[in-house]
């Protein structure tokens, strides 16, 4: 079994999600040299994220929110989906997401599947994201500029964050295909216990809940 097929689709509380603390971790090893200069080498193509949501926690009732979705996740046994509060859409995050925000690739004429991604950087230097999680209702597509219409053009797999034009509707051979969208992140509990004292707790002591991210 994958650990994308022992995934929840649900959000953790979303409330407690807005004051975790975590981002993006990158894996690099980095040798030096007799000559005194240094070798790079990336492990891992992608970025993996990891957050600390104790740092949410606001009252009794988060705590009581937390521990009912450990239970019911079982632990670290399935994923689920983790609004991140720095980076949820495909643009700026004052912003609201525009069809042409992101590019999804170039039509041929024939693919009809898109995968939904954002791209960090520009030029030669961009790192390209992969999305799997996008919101339900958010996401916009465009084809050569011009927005499509959800359920007449295209569909969308919310589980996997793929786009799908249906027949009659494939981009044209040469036209852009671009997205805009808000997302959650795959993650998982990335401990077997959660450790909360309620005198801790009133003194204003925050339990560590640690997350990490699952990778498609």
């Amino acid at each position: 079994m994958s650990e994308f097929e022992a995934f929840h689709e649900v959000r953790f509380p979303i409330a407690v999600s807005f004051g975790a603390t975590g981002g993006p971790a990158r894996r690099n090893e980095i040798v030096f040299l007799t000559s005194g200069h240094e070798r790079r080498n990336a492990r891992f193509a992608d970025s993996r994220r990891s957050y600390d949501a104790g740092t949410g926690l606001r009252s009794l009732e988060d705590v009581h929110d937390v521990v009912a979705f450990f239970e019911a996740r079982r632990g670290s046994l399935h994923g689920f989906r983790f609004r991140d509060p720095f980076d949820m859409k495909s643009c700026r995050p004052h912003e609201a997401p525009a069809a042409t925000d992101q590019p999804l690739g170039m039509g041929d004429g024939t693919a009809a599947v898109f995968a939904l991604a954002k791209t960090y950087g520009q030029g030669a230097d961009a790192y390209r994201r992969p999305i799997a999680k996008p919101v339900a209702g958010s996401v916009r597509v465009a084809v050569g500029g011009v927005e499509q219409a959800q359920g007449t053009d295209f569909s969308v797999d919310h589980a996997t964050g793929r786009v799908t034009f249906l027949p009659g509707h494939v981009p044209a051979d040469g036209a852009a295909v671009t997205a805009g969208f808000e997302f959650d992140v795959p993650v998982r509990f990335d401990t077997e216990q959660l450790s909360v004292s309620l005198a801790g707790f009133r003194a204003g002591q925050i339990p560590t809940i640690p997350l990490i991210e699952i990778l498609p």
